[in-house]
């Protein structure tokens, strides 16, 4: 079952896939149905691998059918810290790839005619301090480096899109879009099937052996393979503890309101997605065709209960909003999203044939639309783009002490935020 989120009760495909029963031979097992696990089963489909994909509940039913729906260019990592850490050129080259992914992902949808993924374009990054400078030189530079081009937004060109004067500076991206996440993922499923891959619903991975031949046992089954791919994101259990150990499972919440379309209409006034720069961001969008507006943000290292959801989100909404006060809340949610401490995708081998996709850091549209392409061509031996994310391994994230060490972090950087906002 899902859960109880806009997403999931407005899905298109109603298809019930099965357990897995008794036995089965493939050439790779996928443990994780979601965007990491079924773009990668895509991709080794289309070339003629037999697949077997194993989701512990439903397909989509973590961060990957549950978010945003933003796709757009960037790591959770910043440019400057990856630059740092590999040089300009290969930061370059990285960021490529983010492209890439946003590309990539809006040819599934047109190639697969996924209409039900509801594909709008723009995208609005939005500032609430004082400062332009590093916004024009950031335009400059993505025009010049990638032939990537930002629109600058200043305060007044800002309220033509939003009634608001919380935001004082922001690039439009028109190449970037927004989708309803859980039916662009259903769609790719189903053609991952329609090439022969067999995917497997509530057949959660409970035992494992990964010698020479890679044995994965369920509750009431038995996979064998010659290679398998650990793509488990937020939800990665003790199965393989080198991976768990390397992943913090951070929540972020999310609510879309009853339809109020004259009163939405009135406030935003743009079909594109907002997203604004503080280090955990509200994000928002109108969705069903400006019939209801879709909120999110704040990070916690645990999901909360719908109404505490409903409660901060609100309290946000009407900071920027308060002739919002009317909107009623339908639905709030939580979900946890996997980070690295290096905030860097976790792409490469564990071992021969053992390999892992995960760890995107709230920016898993984009980049496991390019991810699981890399990771193919890895496999399949087409090329070495995976190198590129060699510097980011499989680091200790600190358990127990590394979450508190997170929600520390975001209550620091909250605290630079508010300060910055008030010097405006």
């Amino acid at each position: 079952m899902y859960p109880q989120t806009f997403y999931a009760k407005t899905r298109a495909d109603q298809t019930i896939r099965p357990a897995l029963h008794g036995a089965q031979d493939t050439d790779t097992v996928i443990i994780g149905g979601g965007l990491a696990g079924l773009t990668t089963a895509l991709e080794l489909a289309r070339e003629g691998v037999a697949v077997t994909v194993l989701e512990s509940e439903s397909i989509g039913f973590g961060a990957s059918g549950r978010n945003g729906g933003i796709v757009s260019p960037a790591f959770a990592c910043g440019s400057a810290a990856i630059a740092a850490r590999v040089g300009p050129e290969k930061a370059r080259a990285l960021h490529k790839l983010t492209i890439e992914g946003v590309a990539r992902l809006r040819s599934h949808i047109q190639i697969l005619n996924i209409a039900q993924a509801e594909p709008v374009a723009g995208l609005l990054n939005l500032r609430r301090f004082d400062q332009a400078a590093d916004l024009h030189a950031e335009a400059e530079q993505f025009a010049r480096d990638y032939d990537y081009h930002f629109t600058y937004l200043d305060r007044t060109a800002i309220q033509e899109r939003l009634q608001t004067t919380r935001y004082l500076h922001g690039l439009e991206d028109p190449q970037a879009f927004h989708i309803h996440p859980l039916n662009y993922l259903r769609a790719l499923a189903t053609e991952a099937e329609r090439l022969g891959a067999k995917i497997f619903e509530h057949s959660p991975a409970t035992g494992c052996d990964l010698g020479r031949q890679k044995h994965l046992r369920t509750p009431k089954g038995h996979v064998t393979a010659k290679r398998a791919i650990f793509a488990t994101g937020g939800y990665t259990g003790p199965l393989i503890p080198r991976l768990k150990r390397t992943v913090l499972p951070i929540a972020t919440y999310m609510m879309v309101s009853h339809p109020a379309p004259d009163l939405l209409a009135k406030v935003i006034k743009t079909s594109a997605a907002v997203l604004d720069d503080r280090r955990a961001s509200d994000y928002y969008r109108l969705v069903e065709g400006g019939q209801r507006l879709l909120w999110g943000g704040r990070i916690t290292t645990r999901a909360a209960a719908p109404q505490a959801v409903a409660a901060e989100l609100r309290r946000a909404m009407l900071d920027v909003y308060p002739q919002l006060a009317p909107l009623q809340t339908d639905l709030a949610w939580s979900g946890l999203m996997a980070y690295a401490r290096h905030l860097m995708p976790q792409i490469g081998q564990l071992q021969p044939d053992v390999w892992h996709i995960t760890a995107f850091g709230g920016h898993g549209l984009n980049t496991t639309a390019i991810a699981g392409k890399v990771l193919a061509e890895a496999i399949l031996h087409q090329s070495n783009r995976i190198d590129l994310f060699a510097p980011w391994g499989l680091d200790y994230a600190g358990g127990p002490i590394g979450l508190a060490v997170a929600q520390l972090t975001y209550w620091y950087l909250q605290a630079q935020d508010h300060w910055r906002e008030r010097r405006r």
